[in-house]
Formats: structure tokens, C-alpha cells, sequence
């Protein structure tokens, strides 16, 4: 697609939003400031004669749509935010999550078929019409010849093409913002778009998100927060995935936090420790964990479906998420301030006291606070001056880290309305400081670093010496008494290392 045709599908969906009354409805009119109201009463004599019909949560949800699986992707994940913008908002949007329109199950049992490569029965011994369909793929229940109760993912027909145009309009958009928006640069939104794009073309091989799946069941068996169901790998295909069953009731079914014997707090408590210990302790986490993809059990478990998009950190990033959370829970904001210049994602003009200053006065307002009383979107307001005075940039690999965060903070308060993010953090943030900043911690990661460059000084060591093009037949002019030299320091760095950690 050309950037005329990219161009094209944007002025579509503006136009369609506009249409609605959907891209800056009526109904907040009074929170404008005078010159964007004018701007919005300029584009609402364009709407059509369907833009008073409904809420605009529910013109908006029904626009999204029609634009396809990008626009749905954000659709979703507003969707989690009632504490920003209202439950009544957040409601209507939540049926983007998992009721859009099947299409047909004959045509969903012959893709099946011939992603597994052998005849249906041989694998099935029942498959039933979808009882969710999403933007991507639609899910229909199974039971395996063996008696297993399944669930089988199948790809939406033609979707790939429908992905593929969608991500050329994203990043003519990205290039225009950054073009036409000095302000907005910071953030990085092509590297947003890239990171975006990337996740929906993964998205869009089931054996991909098999491979995912099953990494994250054996993370999630090892805290117990929440689980993942087990691969059928006989019935895995690039388009089709087939999991064991989810038991208990989807959240994004508004009666599941009326079940009986349900612990709301708990519930909220285990979904965030077990985002962040997947992220803090093994650098790999679902990233897409919005209601439609968990499942509940009374009183408080959790099972996490749908693992098209598995976000990854290494260790810098993970120390610095962890330091983060860590100064945050103990009021620490110069050591806050400390770990953003560290980490590079603040320029070395700046002052550290006065970016701890700064975070102090966007910390200190919310503590102790109940999350009734805290305006979220206020605090992101003042996040995002602050770091627009201080030129931080946004990071592209912490991109699906912050979203995820979002995400999971969101769904927690709709859980449980007082729900404190800080408190259910505390104990696995406090674990991994204890294990990874502790003397015994710190020994063990400069025993790591001794081990890779004892690693890397072997392979110089066995790397033949280059001829001299002056003096042929000669040694090179480094000598190798200083090689050596470095492998000793290193050999001697390592064994302090070890002494130390073993007495």
C-alpha cells in the first residue's frame, strides 16, 4: 500500500469518528478549554444523523469496530481505564473485548483441518460454534478424542491482509506526528508503531503464541498468582491453536465479581504480584491481560488465556523497573531521580535534585490514598509535564512493559474499586530487592560478569593471530604477555567473586 493509500484510510477513520460524534463527543464539552471546543462544535457539523444515538462510549466502541483490529487494540485497552474515564465509558467499551461477530463455523472447522494436516475426527470428537470472537481470531469450544475439554483459536480469514494495511496507516501516522508535533517526539512514535506493528505480526502466528503460552505456564507454576492452561500441540497450526480448557467464568462477563464466595481484594492482589513476577523475576510476562483474557475461580484464581503478545526484559531493564517501584514504595524519590539518570532515559543537563523534586510532588499527593480518591488521570497529566520538562524519551523496549502496566492497574480497580497498587506490589518488589540488591546479590552478578569475560578473553585467546602485512611470518605487534595479563585480572576478579559468595 502506498503512502497515498495509507494517507487515505486515516482521513476514512477521522472522518468516521467525526461522523459519529466519537473523536471529541458533546458530552465533554464543558471540560474543553475555548479554543478546542470551537474546534469541536467546527467538527461537529459534520456528523451524521446516527451521533446522538447512544453514549459515547457506545458510538465510540462501535466506530472501532469498523476500523479494524489496530483500532479495537486501543479500544481494548481504554476500556480497562473506568478510573480515568467513568464506568459507565469503560462499560460500553468492554464488549470490544470478546463479542464481535464470528464468522462461520464450517469455515473455521476446514482451517482447522488443514492446519493440523490429518483428518478433523482423528483430533476431535466434538467442535462447537464460538463463544468469543475477537479482532483477530475467534475461539470455539472442542472435546479431544481422549475426552479433554479444549478450547481452539482460529484466525480470522483474510486478516493478514487486513494487519499488514492497517500497519502502513499506523506508521504514515506515526511519521506525521512526529513531523507535525515537536512536542509529541519524545515519545518516540515510530518506534511506538514499530513496537505495536511487531506485536500484531506475531500475533498473527498461533505457533508463535503456542511456544509463549507454554513459556508462561511453567513461569506462572512457580508463584502460583496465576495460571496458564496446557498446550495440545497436536493441534497447533500457524493459524490455529488448541489449549486445554480455562475453567471458571471470563471477567469481561460483568456478573463474575457477583460470584459467591469471590475475594475481590485477593483477586486484584494476585493479578498484579503476578504480572510483576513474571516481569520482575524472569523477564518475560503476558502483555495483553485485559478482563478477555482471564479467567476466574472462586475465591481468587486466575487463569490467563490468550498469549499472542508475551512482552520481554532483560536484566538492565528489570533493575530498573524494580528500583523504580522500590524508591516509590518508600518514598525515595532522589533514588528515583538517581535510576532514571543511570539508566540514560534522563540527559545528563538535568539536575537529579530537581528531577527528585519533581517526582516528590506527583508522589506525595497520592500516597496513603485510597484509589477512589486518587484522580489517575491527573497524575499521568503531571507525569507526562514533568517529563516533558526534563526531555525524557520514551523507551521502546519498555513500550509493552508500561502499556501492560496500565492495562493491569486498570483491571484491578475495576475489581476492586479501592484497590492499593502499592500494597499488592510491596512483597514481590521487596523479594527481588532483597535477592538482587543484597551484598550476597551483588557478589553473585559480578561473578556472572567474571564468567563472561573469562568467556570472551577464551575465544580471543583461541583466535589465530593476524599475519603482519610489514613483516610477514612475524608475531603481531600486541603482545601476547598482555592478553594473558587480562586473563589473570579476570581469573583473579572471579575467584574474589566466588570466595566471597560462598563464605
Amino acid at each position: 500500500m502506498s503512502d497515498w493509500a495509507a494517507f487515505g484510510r486515516l482521513i476514512a477513520a477521522g472522518w468516521t469518528l467525526v461522523r459519529a460524534d466519537a473523536l471529541i463527543p458533546r458530552e465533554i464539552d464543558g471540560e474543553l478549554p475555548p479554543g478546542l471546543r470551537l474546534t469541536a462544535r467546527a467538527l461537529r457539523l459534520f456528523a451524521g444523523p446516527d451521533a446522538r444515538a447512544g453514549r459515547p462510549g457506545e458510538r465510540l466502541a462501535g466506530r472501532l469496530e469498523k476500523l479494524g483490529p489496530a483500532a479495537i487494540k486501543l479500544g481494548q485497552l481504554l476500556s480497562t481505564r473506568a478510573d480515568i474515564f467513568g464506568d459507565r465509558f469503560a462499560d460500553d467499551l468492554s464488549r470490544l473485548k470478546d463479542r464481535l461477530a464470528p464468522f462461520p463455523l464450517a469455515e473455521a472447522r476446514a482451517e482447522v483441518e488443514r492446519a493440523i494436516g490429518q483428518p478433523f475426527d482423528d483430533l476431535f470428537a466434538a467442535f462447537e460454534p464460538p463463544i468469543a470472537a475477537a479482532s483477530l481470531a475467534q475461539a470455539h469450544p472442542a472435546v479431544l478424542r481422549d475426552g479433554r475439554r479444549a478450547a481452539v483459536k482460529v484466525l480470522r480469514p483474510g486478516i493478514e491482509r487486513t494487519v499488514a494495511r492497517e500497519a502502513e496507516a499506523l506508521q504514515l501516522a506515526a511519521r506525521l506526528v512526529e513531523a507535525l508535533v515537536p512536542a509529541a517526539r519524545r515519545l518516540e512514535p515510530r518506534a511506538l508503531t514499530a513496537t505495536v506493528v511487531r506485536s500484531l505480526q506475531l500475533e498473527l502466528d498461533l505457533r508463535m503464541e503456542a511456544a509463549g503460552g507454554a513459556e508462561l505456564a511453567e513461569v506462572m507454576a512457580r508463584d502460583g498468582y496465576m495460571s496458564a492452561p496446557a498446550v495440545i500441540w497436536d493441534g497447533v497450526g500457524q493459524r490455529v491453536l488448541t489449549l486445554e480448557w480455562a475453567e471458571g467464568a471470563a471477567l469481561s462477563d460483568p456478573a463474575v465479581l457477583d460470584t459467591p464466595g469471590l475475594d475481590r481484594r485477593a483477586l486484584a492482589d494476585n493479578l498484579v504480584r503476578g504480572f510483576l513476577a513474571q516481569a520482575l523475576d524472569h523477564g518475560v510476562f503476558h502483555a495483553d491481560l485485559h478482563e478477555g483474557n482471564l479467567f476466574v475461580v472462586a475465591p481468587a484464581r486466575l487463569t490467563a488465556v490468550d498469549f499472542g503478545i508475551v512482552g520481554r526484559l532483560g536484566p538492565g531493564e528489570r533493575r530498573y523497573l524494580a528500583e523504580i517501584l522500590w524508591g516509590f514504595l518508600r518514598r525515595d524519590y532522589r533514588r528515583i531521580a538517581e535510576v532514571h539518570f543511570e539508566a540514560g532515559y534522563v540527559p545528563r543537563v538535568h539536575e537529579v535534585d530537581a528531577f527528585a523534586q519533581a517526582l516528590r510532588a506527583v508522589g506525595e499527593p497520592i500516597f496513603g490514598r485510597s484509589a477512589r480518591d486518587v484522580s489517575m488521570g491527573r497524575v499521568l497529566g503531571q507525569l507526562f509535564e514533568i517529563t516533558a520538562l526534563f526531555d525524557m524519551r520514551l523507551r521502546p523496549e519498555l513500550v509493552l512493559l508500561q502499556k501492560t502496566m496500565v492495562t493491569v492497574e486498570g483491571v484491578a480497580r475495576r475489581i476492586d474499586p479501592a484497590h492499593d497498587i502499592w500494597a499488592a506490589a510491596d512483597p514481590v518488589v521487596r523479594r527481588w530487592i532483597a535477592r538482587e540488591l543484597s551484598p550476597a546479590g551483588r557478589v553473585k552478578a559480578l561473578a556472572e560478569q567474571g564468567v563472561r569475560a573469562l568467556q570472551s578473553l577464551s575465544r580471543l585467546a583461541e583466535t589465530p593471530p593476524a599475519v603482519s602485512a610489514s613483516a610477514p611470518g612475524t608475531r603481531p605487534a600486541a603482545s601476547s604477555g598482555a592478553l594473558w595479563f587480562a586473563l589473570g585480572a579476570a581469573t583473579a576478579g572471579l575467584a574474589f567473586a566466588l570466595t566471597a559468595l560462598l563464605r
